[in-house]
């Protein structure tokens, strides 16, 4: 469903992606994980055409993205649903506005058949009867299912997660990454989830890409990744800090800020 063939990208001096090449089979669920600044966002607009590769392909479903025009592009996006971060939720709206967005602007379904489909993605969701509510009435965890529910609404073949369990508490991101593991699994759509959870990544990723400076480090199944002795990979997976960026332990650093007052 998804082939990225030697893929580089740079900003300036700045080499962003360097030489990364995956393949993601249909009905698949991938967790992409990483440190911040590592191209895991750069990546994802690539996917999705937003960005140009400076070398290297995209290929979704078969077919080149990277030669295509804007017109092009659209019909290609038809095919992706998206999931953000903080769920985007248009504030002025319901809940069955928010989710029918997409329906009035890009199809000529009748106000019956839209209510019928937004009614059935809030059922998938877990969320039904909550057409009328205003997203200000709902918990996080209730935002991020609408923002769920709108992206299937238009049933596409590949839902990208943006940080689908930032800011959620434990009990709710689980869930959050049982409900993504449902989607993938009742509607049979290809989930590529961006995330820094490492609980999230080992239950919702068939197999998990780790990207470092740019470079894919590890391309394997949760049980692989956990299990590495690569350093770096352990590094991340422990959430241990690199002594060599620790500032407490830069000769100049203000440590008399935290001693004790009689010290």
């Amino acid at each position: 469903m998804i082939e990225v063939r030697d893929l580089q990208k740079n900003f300036g001096a700045q080499r962003v992606l360097d030489g990364i090449s995956f393949q993601i089979e249909s009905g698949e669920s991938v967790a992409i994980i990483g440190r911040s600044g590592c191209g895991k966002s750069v990546l994802i607009k690539h996917l999705i055409g937003l960005m140009k590769p400076d070398t290297g392909d995209v290929l979704i479903d078969g077919e080149s993205i990277v030669p295509m025009d804007e017109r092009q592009l659209l019909r290609v996006r038809q095919k992706f649903g998206m999931v953000f971060q903080g769920a985007a939720l248009f504030d002025s709206m319901t809940v069955k506005e928010n989710v029918a967005f997409a329906l009035r602007r890009n199809s000529k379904m009748t106000e019956a058949e839209i209510s019928k489909r937004v009614a059935r993605a809030l059922e998938v969701v877990d969320l039904p009867g909550t057409e009328n509510k205003n997203p200000a009435e709902l918990s996080g965890g209730m935002r991020k299912r609408v923002g769920l529910a709108r992206a299937i609404v238009y049933e596409p073949q590949i839902l990208l997660y943006d940080e689908p369990t930032t800011g959620l508490d434990p009990i709710v991101s689980d869930s959050i990454d049982q409900l993504i593991i449902h989607v993938r699994d009742e509607l049979k759509v290809t989930s590529v989830v961006v995330t820094h959870d490492m609980r999230s990544a080992r239950r919702v990723g068939n197999h998990v890409i780790m990207l470092h400076q740019g470079k894919i480090q590890a391309n394997c199944s949760p049980e692989q990744l956990f299990n590495s002795t690569d350093p770096i990979v352990r590094q991340f997976v422990d959430g241990i800090a690199d002594p060599k960026e620790n500032l407490i332990n830069q000769p100049d650093y203000p440590t008399a800020f935290f001693r004790h007052p009689k010290e």
